[in-house]
């Protein structure tokens, strides 16, 4: 498989300015990013781009295929789907003054899940080469996170929590579990140490009120709103 390295590359018109600030909280999927979002929303006036599910035109016609095993023709369609919408939540937020944070993400839905679903076959060579020309097309004009907040828990955790939610729509499954993860650790790699925070997620201690006050702090201290997303090289 053709791996793209994470490197922020994004530039900006001479002269244009950004505002918004950008949070993306990612992992592996069931490791709880939704809802930590969730939990954030309540205690600080963050902007919010979440994932969608039942309102994605694809979504829900991929998991009938896959599930009767009729094929993956709506795969290709599904994945740009999530990273134009991914694309158009960062621009949204970035538009205004202030916080943004996003469950996942362009980033995530690229190397987590347009990644993984090309090594498990969902996504054909040129298929997953559109998706990356995409990507590197969006972060070519628009600025990666601010600040990525990593949630980290064991794939037995995240086996049982999956088979707990109830989602309307499901793609990955329990059996993706340690692809996907091995897609998080790679990416992981790549982030730069000063934009990245890891959290235990192996416990519900991380949505504990005390845990989201600090959090919330932290976010504050490390995003400054006063100026524009970082130059890049």
């Amino acid at each position: 498989m053709h791996c793209t390295k994470w490197n922020e590359t994004s530039s900006r018109q001479s002269g244009e300015s950004t505002l918004g600030k950008l949070i993306a909280v990612i992992g592996n999927t069931a490791v709880g990013k939704t809802t930590l979002v969730s939990q954030l929303i309540t205690a600080a006036p963050f902007v919010t781009g979440l994932e969608q599910h039942i309102e994605r035109p694809f979504q829900q016609l991929l998991a009938d295929d896959l599930k009767a095993g009729r094929g993956r023709r709506y795969a290709l369609a599904n994945q740009l789907d999530y990273l134009l919408l991914r694309a158009e939540q960062e621009q949204e937020i970035r538009s205004q003054a202030g916080i943004g944070i996003v469950d996942g993400g362009l980033d995530e839905d690229f190397f987590v899940f347009t990644r993984g679903f090309h090594a498990n076959g969902i996504l054909d060579d040129a298929e997953y080469a559109l998706c990356e020309r995409f990507y590197r097309f969006v972060r070519a004009v628009q600025p990666g996170p601010d600040l990525f907040i990593l949630l980290d828990a064991p794939i037995q955790v995240l086996a049982d929590r999956l088979a707990r939610r109830n989602r309307p729509v499901e793609i990955a499954t329990a059996a993706d579990l340690e692809l996907l993860q091995q897609q998080v650790n790679e990416w992981r790699r790549q982030i730069p140490a000063e934009r990245l925070l890891v959290i235990d997620a192996s416990t519900d201690a991380a949505l504990s009120w005390e845990a989201i006050q600090t959090l919330v702090g932290i976010i504050q201290g490390k995003v400054s709103v006063s100026s524009g997303a970082p130059d890049v090289d």
